[in-house]
């Protein structure tokens, strides 16, 4: 039997490999980024074109690659960061694998400029597709500058999988986040199709989250430090109060490098147990450094997960260090039975002595006062009238009872009537029953109906915004007051984007600016408290992109709407809501499914149920 195995060619295997490492635009960014970083760079510029599409490109004043190790760079497993596997477990650099530029290299059209500080001239090479078009001398500032172009050129089928652009862009925006937060140090500035979407100058931790996430953070911001033998903590948490419906304010770097952890993140939720409403996320900015012999980052293409050698005491300490925070800065009540009592007093009456209080030693509450008795008062009681002056006048009152009663009518008994003034009128039977406020049952001729009242409510809600936008007769209401509410310079170009199916659905909206979002109307349905809860979550759909990119964006926002409008699951509705919600549900084009096509209801047959009991 001839032989069957064989080794894959290069181009092959490193597209295969390209497949793990680079799933979309943004993970070229971040693998761009974080060399850059470990080349000693201290300003970093990124250019962004259709999304990362058409062009990714950064360019750093880092310490440059001499030509051999240029050309070196884009070849499988070739890194300067590691030389033994012990290595692994002293890692103080973002990348170790030397597989990035080759995966890169492998799908796109990528050009690298790049020079060392004490050379003249630098180095510039081109590759398509994992083959060297080109290596030439050139003129170029130091440090690398590095261009991939027409990303999955050579693979359309991952390329026609790609999201919407304003999709791929939050997956940018995210990653460049991630980076920019890690390394306050480091002067970062982000271009997209030619507008200047961040520039961050290099600054302490606080200013930068403040730089990406706008000025009012810096009100929301609890500082949280701990140090240590396992672990130093440094870093913020969110009051409370600020906190929001969706996760995007969350983040976990360990030893600057970006990490998601559910089980680090279940101790932030602890620490927070009681201080946080129903269904709501505290953000986090947390800086954890620990030995690097005691984490494994190996465990993931992405290098996002990351194994602990004992998670139960970091779990510990975090949730301990966070809790002690928001109690040192009045945020949650304490007990700390070593606290001056001295503390308690204001500081206004500090100084002062014991109040002075006069007291009549003579005072007798209980001796009599022999003047009382004699002052007259103007008070008399009334004397009781006579017997006889019961009956004055009672004769003229008895003729005129009879002249009364003369004239009443009298009801006929020999008439019998019937109940109702229309026989077909009859006593209006309850025909729906709400089940653990849940579900809602009615009967129909066929046997039993169960509605799921929340996605029922939102199929009417949906149909009905889905209506106003396309004829754009919505129904406002004026607030008395116009609301302020206040985003970050992100989620002011997405409201921006949305601004004009918003004023269809019913919002007025008075002014937006860089961070503040005035609002003078809102549609009837729609309570003027849980604006901004809806505006959060439709924010995050569009982040998102729920639902996908082939919906436009006027269908995404009837649903996002619906979603935050609709009756709750466990609230209780009388029955002329729940007459009017069945009723409602049945008079859509389409009651059966839910817009994120769930079904609403359910039927089961008489003999269905029969045989339940056979």
């Amino acid at each position: 039997m001839a032989d069957i195995i064989q080794l894959l060619p290069d181009h092959v295997a490193n597209q295969i490999a390209a497949g793990e490492v680079v799933q979309r635009p943004a993970s070229v960014v971040k693998e761009l980024l974080e060399n850059a970083i470990d080349a000693g760079a201290t300003s970093i510029k990124l250019i962004i074109k259709d999304a990362g599409k058409t062009l990714v490109q950064v360019i750093d004043n880092g310490k440059g690659m001499s030509v051999t190790d240029a050309r070196l760079s884009f070849e499988r497993h070739a890194t300067s960061k590691i030389k033994t596997a012990d290595d692994l477990f002293k890692l103080n650099t973002k990348g170790f694998r030397g597989e990035a530029l080759a995966s890169i290299a492998a799908i796109a059209h990528v050009e690298l400029k790049t020079k060392q500080d004490h050379e003249d001239v630098g180095t510039c090479i081109v590759i398509e597709g994992s083959t060297v078009i080109s290596q030439e001398v050139a003129v170029t500032p130091k440090g690398t500058s590095i261009s991939v172009k027409n990303l999955f050129f050579n693979i359309p089928a991952r390329r026609n999988f790609l999201k919407s652009n304003t999709v791929e862009t939050r997956h940018i925006i995210d990653e460049f986040h991630r980076v920019a937060l890690a390394h306050p140090n480091i002067s970062f500035v982000m271009f997209h199709n030619g507008s200047e979407t961040f520039n961050l100058p290099e600054s302490n931790y606080r200013q930068r989250i403040v730089n990406i996430f706008g000025i009012k953070t810096n009100e929301k911001l609890v500082p949280v430090n701990e140090d240590t033998e396992v672990l130093q903590i440094s870093g913020f948490v969110g009051k409370p109060e600020f906190a929001k419906k969706t996760r995007g304010e969350q983040f976990f770097f360990v030893n600057n490098r970006f990490i998601k952890s559910a089980y680090l993140n279940h101790a932030i939720g602890s620490a927070f147990e009681g201080l946080l409403k129903d269904g709501a996320h505290a953000s986090y900015f947390l800086n954890l450094t620990v030995n690097p012999q005691t984490i494994d980052i190996n465990i993931h293409p992405t290098k996002t997960e990351i194994k602990f050698d004992d998670e139960h005491t970091l779990y510990a300490i975090l949730r301990s260090s966070v809790k002690h925070s928001l109690g040192q800065f009045n945020i949650a009540p304490v007990l700390d039975f070593e606290r001056d009592a001295n503390l308690d007093t204001p500081y206004s009456y500090q100084q002062k002595g014991t109040p002075s209080i006069e007291v009549d030693s003579n005072f007798n509450p209980f001796r009599e006062d022999q003047q009382a008795s004699n002052i007259a008062t103007s008070y008399r009681k009334p004397t009781a009238a006579s017997w006889e002056g019961l009956y004055v006048g009672l004769e003229s009152k008895g003729t005129q009872t009879q002249q009364d009663f003369s004239e009443v009518h009298f009801e006929s008994n020999s008439k019998n009537e019937s109940f109702f003034d229309n026989d077909n009128q009859v006593e209006q039977k309850q025909s729906t029953y709400q089940f653990h406020n849940k579900y809602i049952v009615s009967t129909i001729k066929s046997g039993l109906l169960l509605i799921d009242q929340h996605r029922a409510h939102q199929r009417i809600l949906y149909e009905n915004f889905l209506k106003n936008m396309t004829i754009k007769e919505a129904m406002s209401q004026q607030l008395l007051f116009p609301l302020a509410l206040h985003f970050s310079p992100q989620e002011i170009e997405i409201i921006n984007q949305l601004k004009t199916d918003l004023e269809h659905a019913g919002f007025i909206f008075q002014a937006i600016k860089d961070e503040l979002v005035e609002i003078s109307g809102v549609p009837v349905s729609v309570p003027e408290s849980e604006v901004s809860i809806i505006l959060e979550q439709l924010i995050s759909d569009v982040e998102n992109e729920v639902p996908d990119s082939n919906f436009s964006a006027t269908d995404l926002l009837a649903k996002s709407l619906a979603k935050s409008l609709a009756i709750k699951t466990g609230q209780s509705l009388t029955i002329l809501e729940q007459e009017h919600l069945v009723n409602s549900l049945f008079a859509c084009k389409e009651p059966n499914v839910s817009p994120t096509n769930k079904a609403t209801f359910i039927t089961m047959t008489v003999d269905a149920l029969d045989r339940k009991f056979v």
